[in-house]
Protein backbone atom coordinates (compact mmCIF):
# COMPACT_ATOMS: atom_id res chain seq x y z
CA UNK A 1 0.00 0.00 0.00
CA UNK A 2 1.40 3.51 -0.93
CA UNK A 3 2.04 5.69 1.37
CA UNK A 4 -0.88 8.63 1.76
CA UNK A 5 0.15 12.38 -0.13
CA UNK A 6 0.67 15.27 2.17
CA UNK A 7 0.70 18.17 0.54
CA UNK A 8 2.89 21.15 1.84
CA UNK A 9 2.82 24.37 1.39
CA UNK A 10 6.66 26.39 0.95
CA UNK A 11 6.03 29.70 0.17
CA UNK A 12 9.90 31.21 0.26
CA UNK A 13 11.38 33.32 -1.94
CA UNK A 14 14.74 33.86 -0.12
CA UNK A 15 17.07 31.87 -1.88
CA UNK A 16 16.87 34.39 -5.09
CA UNK A 17 16.49 38.01 -5.91
CA UNK A 18 13.33 37.63 -8.38
CA UNK A 19 9.92 37.80 -6.69
CA UNK A 20 7.16 35.74 -6.99
CA UNK A 21 8.13 32.07 -5.88
CA UNK A 22 6.27 32.35 -2.43
CA UNK A 23 3.09 32.04 -4.69
CA UNK A 24 3.99 28.90 -5.95
CA UNK A 25 1.83 26.91 -3.02
CA UNK A 26 -1.11 28.98 -3.48
CA UNK A 27 -1.04 28.16 -7.71
CA UNK A 28 -0.27 24.67 -7.22
CA UNK A 29 -3.86 24.54 -5.41
CA UNK A 30 -5.70 26.19 -7.64
CA UNK A 31 -4.50 24.45 -10.31
CA UNK A 32 -6.03 21.18 -8.39
CA UNK A 33 -3.10 19.22 -7.44
CA UNK A 34 -5.28 17.54 -4.19
CA UNK A 35 -8.62 17.37 -7.11
CA UNK A 36 -6.37 15.58 -9.47
CA UNK A 37 -4.77 13.05 -7.39
CA UNK A 38 -8.73 12.21 -5.78
CA UNK A 39 -9.47 11.61 -9.36
CA UNK A 40 -6.68 8.66 -9.32
CA UNK A 41 -8.09 7.61 -6.43
CA UNK A 42 -5.42 9.20 -4.51
CA UNK A 43 -6.15 10.53 -0.77
CA UNK A 44 -4.31 13.49 0.06
CA UNK A 45 -4.06 15.38 2.89
CA UNK A 46 -3.51 19.18 2.84
CA UNK A 47 -1.18 20.34 6.20
CA UNK A 48 -0.90 23.94 5.13
CA UNK A 49 1.82 26.24 4.55
CA UNK A 50 4.93 26.15 6.56
CA UNK A 51 6.44 29.42 8.03
CA UNK A 52 9.37 29.76 9.13
CA UNK A 53 10.77 30.95 13.31
CA UNK A 54 12.88 33.73 14.62
CA UNK A 55 15.59 34.92 12.28
CA UNK A 56 18.69 33.80 13.36
CA UNK A 57 21.97 35.99 13.76
CA UNK A 58 24.09 34.46 10.78
CA UNK A 59 27.06 35.75 9.09
CA UNK A 60 28.70 34.56 6.17
CA UNK A 61 32.11 35.82 5.19
CA UNK A 62 30.68 35.75 1.51
CA UNK A 63 29.25 39.18 0.95
CA UNK A 64 27.03 38.54 -2.23
CA UNK A 65 25.01 36.13 0.02
CA UNK A 66 21.70 37.78 0.56
CA UNK A 67 18.95 36.64 2.99
CA UNK A 68 20.88 34.28 4.71
CA UNK A 69 18.91 34.69 7.83
CA UNK A 70 15.68 34.16 6.04
CA UNK A 71 17.04 30.66 4.64
CA UNK A 72 18.50 29.20 7.32
CA UNK A 73 15.47 29.85 9.37
CA UNK A 74 13.01 28.21 6.56
CA UNK A 75 15.90 25.40 6.61
CA UNK A 76 15.09 24.67 10.38
CA UNK A 77 11.30 24.83 9.70
CA UNK A 78 10.81 22.83 6.52
CA UNK A 79 13.59 20.48 8.41
CA UNK A 80 11.41 19.62 11.45
CA UNK A 81 7.76 19.45 9.33
CA UNK A 82 9.07 17.22 6.52
CA UNK A 83 10.60 14.82 9.15
CA UNK A 84 7.00 14.97 10.97
CA UNK A 85 5.35 14.51 7.57
CA UNK A 86 7.51 11.10 6.53
CA UNK A 87 6.50 9.32 9.34
CA UNK A 88 3.03 9.48 8.16
CA UNK A 89 2.71 9.39 4.51
CA UNK A 90 4.58 10.61 1.30
CA UNK A 91 5.40 14.72 1.72
CA UNK A 92 4.96 16.71 -1.45
CA UNK A 93 6.60 19.79 -0.97
CA UNK A 94 4.87 22.35 -2.84
CA UNK A 95 7.50 25.98 -3.60
CA UNK A 96 8.83 28.11 -2.81
CA UNK A 97 12.65 28.33 -4.73
CA UNK A 98 14.97 25.52 -4.66
CA UNK A 99 16.05 26.75 -1.39
CA UNK A 100 13.59 24.88 0.20
CA UNK A 101 15.23 21.73 -0.24
CA UNK A 102 17.77 22.80 2.19
CA UNK A 103 15.18 21.85 4.81
CA UNK A 104 13.16 19.49 3.20
CA UNK A 105 15.90 17.10 2.05
CA UNK A 106 17.57 17.35 5.73
CA UNK A 107 14.28 16.33 7.58
CA UNK A 108 14.32 13.61 4.90
CA UNK A 109 17.71 12.54 5.97
CA UNK A 110 16.82 12.73 9.28
CA UNK A 111 13.92 10.22 9.13
CA UNK A 112 16.18 7.80 6.80
CA UNK A 113 18.87 8.24 9.41
CA UNK A 114 16.13 6.78 12.34
CA UNK A 115 15.36 3.81 9.98
CA UNK A 116 18.84 3.05 9.37
CA UNK A 117 18.32 3.26 5.33
CA UNK A 118 20.52 4.84 2.97
CA UNK A 119 18.74 8.46 1.34
CA UNK A 120 18.99 8.27 -2.87
CA UNK A 121 18.17 11.52 -4.05
CA UNK A 122 16.96 12.29 -7.69
CA UNK A 123 17.76 15.89 -8.92
CA UNK A 124 15.63 16.95 -11.95
CA UNK A 125 16.62 20.20 -12.51
CA UNK A 126 19.19 22.54 -15.02
CA UNK A 127 21.33 23.43 -12.84
CA UNK A 128 23.33 21.01 -10.15
CA UNK A 129 22.55 23.20 -7.44
CA UNK A 130 26.62 22.20 -5.74
CA UNK A 131 28.06 26.12 -5.11
CA UNK A 132 28.06 26.29 -1.08
CA UNK A 133 27.53 29.88 0.50
CA UNK A 134 31.35 30.61 -0.06
CA UNK A 135 31.56 30.02 -4.31
CA UNK A 136 28.53 31.42 -5.29
CA UNK A 137 28.79 34.50 -7.33
CA UNK A 138 25.18 35.64 -7.57
CA UNK A 139 24.93 34.57 -3.69
CA UNK A 140 21.48 32.97 -4.06
CA UNK A 141 21.21 30.23 -2.45
CA UNK A 142 18.50 28.45 -4.20
CA UNK A 143 22.19 27.22 -6.08
CA UNK A 144 23.31 25.03 -2.67
CA UNK A 145 21.10 22.56 -1.95
CA UNK A 146 23.00 19.75 -3.50
CA UNK A 147 26.22 20.30 -1.84
CA UNK A 148 24.65 20.66 1.57
CA UNK A 149 23.02 17.08 1.24
CA UNK A 150 26.45 15.92 0.14
CA UNK A 151 28.13 17.05 3.57
CA UNK A 152 30.33 20.20 1.45
CA UNK A 153 31.85 22.78 3.78
CA UNK A 154 30.90 26.01 3.91
CA UNK A 155 27.76 25.73 5.22
CA UNK A 156 28.54 26.87 8.69
CA UNK A 157 25.51 29.08 9.34
CA UNK A 158 23.15 25.95 8.79
CA UNK A 159 22.26 23.50 10.83
CA UNK A 160 24.60 20.63 10.60
CA UNK A 161 23.30 17.87 7.93
CA UNK A 162 21.87 15.24 9.80
CA UNK A 163 23.79 12.21 7.20
CA UNK A 164 25.08 14.02 4.73
CA UNK A 165 23.78 11.90 1.73
CA UNK A 166 27.32 10.24 -0.48
CA UNK A 167 27.98 11.52 -3.62
CA UNK A 168 27.78 8.06 -5.40
CA UNK A 169 23.60 8.05 -4.29
CA UNK A 170 23.05 11.50 -5.93
CA UNK A 171 21.58 11.85 -9.51
CA UNK A 172 21.77 15.15 -11.00
CA UNK A 173 19.01 14.09 -14.16
CA UNK A 174 19.08 16.76 -17.11
CA UNK A 175 21.27 19.24 -15.96
CA UNK A 176 22.34 21.72 -18.32
CA UNK A 177 23.76 24.88 -16.70
CA UNK A 178 26.83 24.38 -14.51
CA UNK A 179 29.06 27.37 -13.48
CA UNK A 180 32.95 27.00 -13.08
CA UNK A 181 33.20 26.67 -9.24
CA UNK A 182 30.86 23.83 -9.41
CA UNK A 183 32.40 21.96 -12.13
CA UNK A 184 35.29 21.67 -10.43
CA UNK A 185 33.43 20.25 -7.25
CA UNK A 186 32.04 17.91 -9.32
CA UNK A 187 34.50 16.51 -10.98
CA UNK A 188 36.17 15.41 -7.65
CA UNK A 189 32.78 13.77 -6.61
CA UNK A 190 31.46 10.59 -7.50
CA UNK A 191 28.01 11.81 -8.25
CA UNK A 192 25.83 10.19 -10.97
CA UNK A 193 25.72 13.32 -13.84
CA UNK A 194 23.14 12.74 -16.45
CA UNK A 195 23.19 15.75 -18.37
CA UNK A 196 21.29 16.64 -21.36
CA UNK A 197 24.09 15.48 -23.70
CA UNK A 198 23.79 11.97 -21.87
CA UNK A 199 20.06 11.57 -22.09
CA UNK A 200 19.92 12.87 -26.08
CA UNK A 201 22.51 9.57 -26.49
CA UNK A 202 21.32 6.44 -24.10
CA UNK A 203 17.36 8.31 -24.09
CA UNK A 204 15.06 9.32 -21.34
CA UNK A 205 15.35 5.81 -20.33
CA UNK A 206 17.90 4.00 -19.43
CA UNK A 207 20.16 6.21 -16.91
CA UNK A 208 16.84 6.79 -14.70
CA UNK A 209 16.21 2.70 -14.71
CA UNK A 210 20.07 2.67 -13.78
CA UNK A 211 20.15 4.81 -10.64
CA UNK A 212 16.38 3.60 -9.67
CA UNK A 213 17.86 0.00 -10.07
CA UNK A 214 20.55 1.12 -7.48
CA UNK A 215 18.20 2.84 -4.59
CA UNK A 216 16.03 -0.75 -4.79
CA UNK A 217 19.02 -3.09 -4.87
CA UNK A 218 20.05 -1.16 -1.12
CA UNK A 219 16.31 -0.89 -0.20
CA UNK A 220 16.68 3.29 0.05
CA UNK A 221 14.58 5.90 0.30
CA UNK A 222 13.90 7.82 -3.32
CA UNK A 223 13.83 11.97 -2.44
CA UNK A 224 12.77 13.28 -5.94
CA UNK A 225 13.24 16.98 -6.24
CA UNK A 226 11.78 18.38 -9.16
CA UNK A 227 12.22 22.07 -10.69
CA UNK A 228 10.08 24.09 -13.28
CA UNK A 229 13.51 24.43 -15.39
CA UNK A 230 14.34 20.65 -15.69
CA UNK A 231 11.45 21.17 -18.73
CA UNK A 232 12.08 23.15 -21.32
CA UNK A 233 11.15 26.72 -21.31
CA UNK A 234 8.55 26.50 -24.41
CA UNK A 235 6.43 24.42 -22.40
CA UNK A 236 6.81 25.79 -19.03
CA UNK A 237 7.61 29.41 -19.02
CA UNK A 238 7.30 30.13 -15.26
CA UNK A 239 10.82 29.91 -13.96
CA UNK A 240 13.11 32.39 -13.62
CA UNK A 241 16.20 30.66 -14.76
CA UNK A 242 15.07 29.58 -17.96
CA UNK A 243 17.32 27.19 -19.92
CA UNK A 244 16.88 26.47 -23.26
CA UNK A 245 17.05 22.85 -24.22
CA UNK A 246 14.75 21.11 -21.36
CA UNK A 247 12.94 18.34 -21.31
CA UNK A 248 10.08 18.15 -23.59
CA UNK A 249 6.30 17.08 -22.60
CA UNK A 250 6.22 13.31 -23.19
CA UNK A 251 9.95 13.24 -21.62
CA UNK A 252 8.84 14.71 -18.60
CA UNK A 253 5.85 12.37 -18.30
CA UNK A 254 7.93 9.44 -19.13
CA UNK A 255 9.88 9.96 -16.31
CA UNK A 256 7.49 10.20 -13.54
CA UNK A 257 5.68 6.83 -15.17
CA UNK A 258 8.53 5.08 -14.35
CA UNK A 259 8.95 6.72 -10.91
CA UNK A 260 5.63 5.60 -10.22
CA UNK A 261 6.49 2.12 -11.80
CA UNK A 262 9.10 1.55 -9.60
CA UNK A 263 7.36 2.49 -6.18
CA UNK A 264 10.54 3.85 -4.82
CA UNK A 265 9.72 7.47 -4.00
CA UNK A 266 9.35 8.51 -0.87
CA UNK A 267 9.16 12.81 -1.03
CA UNK A 268 8.54 15.30 -4.18
CA UNK A 269 9.43 18.55 -3.96
CA UNK A 270 7.92 21.06 -6.11
CA UNK A 271 10.04 23.66 -7.08
CA UNK A 272 10.75 27.75 -8.79
CA UNK A 273 7.24 28.12 -10.03
CA UNK A 274 6.93 31.64 -10.42
CA UNK A 275 3.09 32.18 -11.65
CA UNK A 276 3.79 35.66 -11.82
CA UNK A 277 5.58 34.22 -15.27
CA UNK A 278 3.56 32.18 -16.03
CA UNK A 279 0.80 31.72 -19.01
CA UNK A 280 -2.89 31.69 -18.00
CA UNK A 281 -1.48 28.96 -15.42
CA UNK A 282 -0.05 26.47 -18.07
CA UNK A 283 2.88 25.70 -16.16
CA UNK A 284 1.61 25.39 -12.90
CA UNK A 285 -1.43 22.66 -14.60
CA UNK A 286 1.83 20.68 -16.62
CA UNK A 287 3.19 20.56 -12.66
CA UNK A 288 0.26 19.11 -11.24
CA UNK A 289 -0.06 16.61 -14.39
CA UNK A 290 3.32 15.62 -13.81
CA UNK A 291 2.08 14.65 -10.09
CA UNK A 292 -0.02 12.50 -11.57
CA UNK A 293 1.64 10.76 -13.72
CA UNK A 294 3.73 10.16 -10.84
CA UNK A 295 0.95 8.78 -8.71
CA UNK A 296 -0.37 6.30 -11.65
CA UNK A 297 -1.97 8.17 -14.41
CA UNK A 298 -0.69 7.30 -17.95
CA UNK A 299 -0.39 9.93 -20.58
CA UNK A 300 -2.05 8.37 -23.37
CA UNK A 301 -4.67 6.34 -21.18
CA UNK A 302 -7.94 7.86 -22.92
CA UNK A 303 -10.61 6.93 -25.24
CA UNK A 304 -9.83 6.86 -28.35
CA UNK A 305 -12.58 9.35 -30.08
CA UNK A 306 -15.05 8.32 -32.79
CA UNK A 307 -15.59 10.65 -36.00
CA UNK A 308 -17.87 7.62 -37.43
Amino acid sequence: MRPKPILIGAPIDSGQKREGCLMGPAAFRVAGLARSLAELGVESDDWGDVTPGPLPEVTCPNPAVHHLAETVAWTRALAARAEAAMAQGLPIFMGGDHSLSLGTVAGVAAHAKALGRPLFVLWLDAHSDYHTPLTTQSGNLHGTPVAYIAGRPGFDAFPPFPAPVPADRICLYGIRSVDPAEHAGLLESDMTICDMRVLDEQGIVAPLRAFLDGVRAANGLLHVSLDVDFLDPAIAPAVGTTVPGGTTFREAHLVMEHLHESGLVTSLDLVELNPFLDERGRTARLMVELVGSLMGRKVFDRPTRSFG
